[in-house]
């Protein structure tokens, strides 16, 4: 069936902290899809449950966060059989965990920064990461270069409801690669204008410079495009993804995580990335539904 023809609900909102982001995500790739004369309606999840409309042939997931990336819907919507985007239940879970995700693309070769679970008996010297398990758009996250950053970093931590995990401090550039079905999308270096890219960079107008395709050698690029994939495929994703890197002064790349619902606003990366591949947002949404679509008529759900 093409996307044209389809009736696609749009689910966005959610339960997780990253509510807003998630309703700006989906009021865009409505926006989008209803301008390339799509039938939709959207959907305002609200709860840890969903009620699909009537004759929806495929949810277009835009939920962010915990139960739309965990895992947690998709197995929702795999016992109604019902079609959706992304990647399904198993490596949705396992990608949202970053430990879990961490070990597996170890295992497959992908390089990484050392990590390891976190506890108040922790006892790394700085520089490092404290950050949730799983959870995304840099919630929770605090860069600890100094003592009296650590005992500020581990207040904070031990306030997190969630799990915590520590990870070496990789400093240098930030980069990022989509991915959308086979294709690794051109790199994205991400250049906050003070600090890191958390919540607030991610999310501010003007407080974030983009520079697509990020200015690096044709060799570098293929390398991180390739690597791109190799942590893609290592976790079992589909349709589409989002890994993002850090790169140190000597050019040293590492895989920092894979999303598997990447932000679909007007500031996110994956769209940027697929406009300077010359597929504009319209026609990017058309090809997720196309690309999701596929996936679930094979009848490969996880």
């Amino acid at each position: 069936m093409k996307p044209e023809k389809m009736k696609v609900a749009v689910l966005a909102g959610g339960v997780s902290g990253e509510r807003e982001i998630s309703q700006r995500s989906g009021a865009a790739v409505a926006k989008a899809l209803r301008s390339m004369g799509v039938r939709l309606v959207e959907v305002d999840v609200r709860a840890r449950s969903v009620e699909v409309p009537a004759g929806t042939d495929i949810c277009f997931l835009c939920l962010h966060g915990s139960y739309g990336e965990d895992g947690t819907v998709q197995a929702e919507l795999d016992a109604q059989g019902m079609a959706y985007t992304g990647s399904g239940t198993v490596a949705s879970a396992l990608a949202f965990d970053k430990l879990r995700a961490k070990e597996v693309m170890g295992e497959a070769g992908v390089p990484l920064a050392e990590g390891a679970a976190w506890t108040k008996e922790t006892d790394w010297l700085p520089p490092y990461v404290l950050k949730p398990v799983a959870d995304g758009s840099s919630l929770g996250v605090h860069l600890v270069r100094t003592e009296a950053e650590a005992k500020k970093a581990r207040e904070g931590a031990s306030q997190w409801k969630e799990a915590m995990m520590i990870e070496r401090l990789v400093e240098g550039t930030e980069l990022t690669v989509g991915i959308v079905g086979e294709q690794a999308l051109p790199v994205v270096e991400v250049r906050p204008s003070q600090g890191f890219y958390d919540y607030r960079n991610k999310y501010t107008a003007g407080a974030t410079q983009y520079l697509c395709p990020a200015p690096l050698g044709k060799e570098k690029v293929l390398e991180l495009q390739e690597l791109a994939k190799k942590a893609h495929q290592a976790l079992g994703c589909e349709v589409l993804s989002r890994v993002d890197f850090m790169m140190d002064g000597d050019g040293k790349a590492v895989v920092l995580e894979v999303n598997t619902l990447p932000g679909m606003t007007d500031l996110s990366l994956l769209p940027r990335a697929g406009q300077a591949a010359g597929i504009d947002f319209g026609n990017l949404c058309l090809k997720i539904l196309a690309l999701s679509w596929a996936r679930n008529r094979k009848g490969v759900i996880a």
